[in-house]
């Protein structure tokens, strides 16, 4: 089996706790190395990847024969700068969500990713759970008939931690570039619709968004239908979507942080007090986006979310900014 060597910039507990993790078990990739320029926070990840290289830092990274992919963690704001380094520098390149702060900036990376050859994408894993997958193949043998309306909820608080990049307007801070990507992504993905019209309502502090809802209509594949999405970074946790259909209905549990926040499931109902579960126990789904990214690599196999998806999901972001009413 071919191996994807990959190197990390930056030393971020997501990556730590997660990414850095799925990268070494997965069956087609091997951590090779990481930028940064502490030694303490380096040590966790030597701790689970021996042989780890340290770089002091990006630009060595970079420069860095031995590294075939790369995986970018950092703040918001410097998503798209390190992209389009790192693609410069010859490596295939998977970045944390958002890539990009508006959906203009996608088409300097669409256009860096087509002039290289490189493989470069946005870290958007929930496509590759077979929970989403499972979703959407539903959806598409229409098992709950034509969509009438999509329920999407993400939540968390962390008012108790101001500092946190999140809640900071000069690291890309907010919760619609947080978690709007998740409630606004997912639908595009499992249905295929785009939004028609949307309206909005948010509450800020300190310049970023901590709550907001979103309703309007997507129209796809299967008609124009009703769609509502409430984020927030001040409210108790939750997490949750809901497919309508002429008939039947589809819930989704734990869609976005599955394992984490509880087990992912999805449940279908239809009429006469029918319903079927089916569950997902113990998938990792960075370990499955990691091996993801491999397999389009090695063997050429589509990659089930390219840039201009994402940039979809950045113009349906951008365009609730647009239409937003604060509160």
């Amino acid at each position: 089996m071919a191996i994807t060597r990959w190197g990390i910039l930056g030393a971020a507990k997501f990556a730590r706790e997660h990414m850095g993790p799925a990268i070494h078990a997965a069956r087609n990739a091997e951590l090779v190395a990481l930028a940064s320029s502490s030694a303490d926070r380096a040590a966790p990840f030597a701790a689970f990847a021996p042989g780890l290289r340290l770089h002091d830092s990006y630009e060595a990274l970079l420069a860095d024969p031995g590294i075939d992919a790369v995986y970018i963690p950092l703040p918001n704001h410097l998503h798209l700068e390190w992209t389009l380094r790192a693609i410069a520098a010859g490596k295939h390149v998977l970045t944390e969500k958002p890539m990009a702060m508006r959906a203009g900036e996608f088409d300097r990376l669409i256009a860096a990713r087509d002039a290289s050859g490189l493989l470069v994408a946005e870290a958007y894993m929930i496509v590759h759970h077979p929970q989403w997958q499972k979703v959407r193949a539903l959806i598409a043998e229409g098992a709950i008939g034509r969509i009438d309306h999509v329920d999407t909820a993400f939540s968390y608080d962390n008012r108790a931690d101001p500092g946190n990049i999140r809640n900071r307007p000069e690291t890309g801070g907010g919760g619609l570039r947080d978690i709007g990507v998740y409630t606004f992504g997912s639908t595009r993905f499992a249905t295929g619709a785009e939004p028609v019209a949307l309206s909005a309502r948010v509450k800020l502090e300190n310049g970023v968004d901590t709550w907001a809802q979103v309703v309007g209509e997507m129209e796809g594949p299967t008609g124009r239908f009703t769609w509502s999405s409430i984020t927030s970074m001040r409210l108790f946790p939750r997490q949750e979507v809901v497919f309508q259909g002429e008939t039947g209905l589809i819930r989704v549990t734990a869609p976005f942080n599955a394992g984490l926040f509880g087990e992912a499931q999805v449940e279908l109902h239809r009429s006469g007090n029918s319903s079927e579960c089916w569950r997902f126990p113990a998938v990792n789904q960075y370990v499955l986006q990691v091996e993801a990214f491999g397999r389009s690599l090695q063997e050429g196999v589509p990659y089930a979310c390219p840039l201009e998806f994402s940039r979809g999901t950045q113009a349906m972001i951008d365009q609730v900014f647009a239409v937003a009413t604060e509160i």
